[in-house]
């Protein structure tokens, strides 16, 4: 039951911000950037669980995940300049999260427990 009542939570989460962008870009670019699946995620799992420990855990690793993640949006910041198409952004930008990850890794494996 947890996991269908989180699934409601998050859907409905997701569905606003697609609504919003399609209304207020901006405004949805914003809410977006907001850690909104990590609140989420970090409020269903303290509930759930009641472990602090893993929550603090997810937050390092979340802490960590961000500005690696970044690098997902490297192909479109360069897509003027050399005349990349959404979808080229898009893959290249999924090619760059595999990188990321391990940079994720490697870091994670410095700063936690």
């Amino acid at each position: 039951m947890p996991f269908i009542v989180n699934m409601i939570i998050s859907a409905g989460v997701i569905s606003f911000c697609v609504w919003l962008a399609k209304n207020s870009p901006s405004l949805a670019g914003f809410v977006i950037s907001l850690p909104i699946s990590t609140l989420l995620v970090l409020a269903l799992t303290q509930i759930q669980s009641g472990d602090s420990g893993n929550g603090v855990e997810l937050a390092k690793s979340v802490f960590i995940a961000v500005p690696a993640s970044l690098l997902f949006f490297i192909p479109f910041l360069l897509s003027e300049r050399l005349k990349l198409s959404f979808w080229v952004c898009y893959s290249s930008g999924l090619v760059l999260l595999g990188v990321a990850y391990f940079i994720h890794k490697y870091l994670y494996g410095l700063f936690s427990k």
